[in-house]
């Protein structure tokens, strides 16, 4: 007949003991049974083999048993037992004078492909670290299987001996931390993001909430803890990093084309601002009425809608960049007033040049800036030259189908009430001269400024 266990008592496990221990009521009698980290389990036992004193020798013949697992990548635990009196409560110091009973084994090879990716990491400026709690020599049999270096490895004694400053000189060097606690994991991540790292950590235990809170990103799956979900950022619903690689391409996709939209925005915004103060200091008129200006807006804003489906240069996937508020206001300043330059040149030729009345001026201006803006774009939506990057489909074309509504809307009836009149030929290509050549000067200064890599 089988023995019949009542469990009456546990004592929780804990990242110091590394150690969970639960008692069962056997009979008149209480049975402690532990299981943990291999050798927190063995320090707390003096016999072994139904009972025989366990000598140094014996200990050394366990050590090399759990060694020789450990290098084939195997996780190790202990399992130990003590028989004892019943008592109403137990706590961490009768985990002592143990019998040591076995080991529990733990193969969790890495999946087939890891290398690939991992390589697929490194193009995309990602380097991967290995933080685990398993001892040296696991750690070290799954760090060399992928292909990372585990000769500088530190382990969790070696991290207490060094100081912040210290593991911040070293933290970017060191691919592989083992027997780590918690506190040491999220010491870790401290370290990397002190030296200027954007770090993501991937995590499914409890032990990996403080490190996975203090990162930039988290990541876990959705056979993850509860813990370890709440805290992530994004939670896997597949166990791949080939997911991982797709979110970093699309993720930059997206910061690429947002950082576009906001550069051409705000850089034509504020040329357009300067040149209508400008203006006002010399014109007796407004430069646009309110409906013209409404339709400009909204004309010039509708291609866009495409940056969001935008091409995107190999540097910005390849690469990775952040916000950087100071690069950015360089960039507006420096292009709203080569804008705003060429919108003093078209003023000075319609008033000049065509001695234009007010509703041709205004024709002249509202078509000169809202082809000059559609234009621009497609210099300054890549860093490379215009002749290399090649524009997302619905961004050259609704481009295209806005420009002719601009121009044949001063031509139709409804230009004539939002008081437009007819362009003369020669008028409309001498505009057309000055959006070039604005053009052409905004793709040399482009090559200037990001020759600097200050956006990145």
């Amino acid at each position: 007949m089988a023995e019949v266990f009542e469990k009456i008592g546990e004592i929780p496990y804990d990242f110091v003991r590394k150690r969970l221990t639960v008692i069962c009521r056997e009979g008149d009698h209480a049975r402690l049974i532990t299981k943990g980290a291999f050798d927190r389990v063995l320090a707390c036992c003096t016999r072994w083999r139904e009972g025989q004193l366990l000598d140094q020798e014996g200990r050394k013949q366990l050590e090399q048993l759990c060694d020789a697992w450990s290098v084939r990548g195997i996780r190790v635990l202990g399992v130990a037992e003590r028989r004892m009196a019943l008592r109403s409560s137990y706590g961490g110091s009768d985990e002592s004078e143990l019998e040591f009973l076995g080991f529990l084994t733990f193969a969790d090879q890495p999946k087939s492909g890891i290398v690939e990716v991992l390589s697929d990491l490194k193009s995309f400026g990602v380097s991967l670290k290995i933080i685990t709690g398993d001892n040296r020599l696991v750690a070290q049999s799954v760090a060399e299987s992928i292909g990372l270096n585990a000769s500088a490895m530190i382990t969790s004694q070696e991290l207490d001996d060094l100081r912040d400053e210290a593991l911040w000189q070293r933290v970017s060097d060191i691919d592989v931390f083992a027997q780590v606690d918690p506190n040491q994991k999220e010491r870790i991540i401290l370290a990397l993001k002190k030296r200027k790292h954007i770090v993501c950590y991937m995590g499914d235990g409890v032990n990996d909430a403080p490190a996975m809170h203090a990162a930039d990103v988290s990541i876990s799956v959705d056979t993850a803890v509860d813990v370890a979900k709440s805290t992530a950022s994004f939670v896997l619903t597949e166990k791949d990093l080939k997911v991982i690689c797709g979110g970093i391409a699309e993720g930059r996709k997206t910061f690429a084309n947002t950082m576009k939209f906001v550069l051409l925005t705000m850089s034509a915004n504020l040329g357009n601002m300067i040149s209508m103060a400008l203006s006002s200091l010399v014109l007796p008129y407004l430069l646009l009425t309110a409906g013209q200006i409404l339709l400009n807006n909204l004309l010039s804003d509708l291609p866009l809608i495409g940056l969001a489906d935008d091409s995107v240069d190999r540097d910005w996937v390849s690469l990775p960049h952040r916000w950087r508020m100071g690069s950015i206001r360089r960039f507006m300043v420096q292009f709203g007033l080569i804008s705003s330059c060429f919108d003093m040149a078209t003023f000075a030729l319609l008033l000049w040049g065509f001695s234009a009345d007010v509703e041709t001026f205004r024709t002249g201006w509202f078509v000169e800036s809202l082809l000059s803006e559609l234009a621009v774009v497609f210099a300054l939506q890549s860093q490379s030259g215009m002749t290399k990057s090649i524009p997302g489909t619905m961004l050259w074309v609704s481009s295209i189908v806005v420009a002719m509504i601009a121009i044949s809307i001063t031509y139709l009836p409804v230009g004539t009430r939002l008081g437009f009149v007819p362009l003369s030929p020669n008028m409309m290509l001498a505009i057309l001269s000055v959006i070039v050549v604005y053009v052409a000067t905004s793709e040399f200064a482009k090559q200037r400024f990001f020759r600097k890599n200050l956006l990145r």
